[in-house]
């Protein structure tokens, strides 16, 4: 499948939207490095494949949606409870605040590239506060799409997760990455 112009829907449908977390601190080798899903998202992108400032995406994200998909590293396996307990500290005042604030938003402002290599430059919005990120992404054979950015929560106030008097912390830079498996075009007349 390849890329053309058109305005297209996006959503756990037609992809995948994954948070990355690692460990930092002494007590790193406790803690796990986790994957994190967000099953209930949408977005729309507009493709101009010849002209990439004429390209847009927005992603909506329902903070309440992240599920803990995998955990890796730690002392112990990652159990159900582990998973739950995380998902409560998440939604939690201190982290997402997902009952104040029920959605994380990106809106691009610039596209540059192609297909093959691209940069999406935009604002997001985390707890009502907002900052440009950079997106970087790319296309390859087993995937139509896949990219990251970095996003350090500081900057949107989240202070990371801590345990152990701080001696375990969830370093302050994540990873969210995409891919795009599929295009659903939006169907102009509906």
């Amino acid at each position: 499948m390849t890329l053309a112009d058109g305005t297209y829907r996006l959503g756990p449908s037609t992809g995948r939207l994954l948070i990355r977390t690692s460990r930092a601190g002494l007590g790193r080798r406790a803690g796990h490095d986790l994957t994190i899903e967000a099953t209930r998202w949408s977005g729309e992108a507009v493709v101009a494949v010849a002209d990439p400032d004429g390209s847009s995406v927005s992603v909506t994200v329902e903070t309440g949606s992240l599920e803990v998909r995998e955990g890796t590293g730690g002392l112990k396996a990652l159990t159900d409870a582990d998973r739950a307990e995380i998902k409560r500290t998440l939604e939690g005042s201190a982290l997402l605040h997902t009952a104040e604030h029920p959605t994380i938003t990106f809106r691009s402002t610039r596209i540059t590239g192609t297909p093959q290599s691209f940069e999406i430059t935009g604002e997001l919005t985390i707890k009502a506060r907002i900052h440009p990120v950079t997106v970087h992404g790319k296309s390859n054979d087993d995937r139509l799409l896949h990219g990251w950015a970095t996003v350090t929560q500081s900057t949107w106030g989240i202070k990371p997760y801590t345990a152990f008097l701080g001696a375990l912390r969830l370093a302050d830079e994540i990873r969210v990455e995409f891919d795009v498996t599929g295009l659903e075009p939006v169907d102009e007349a509906g």
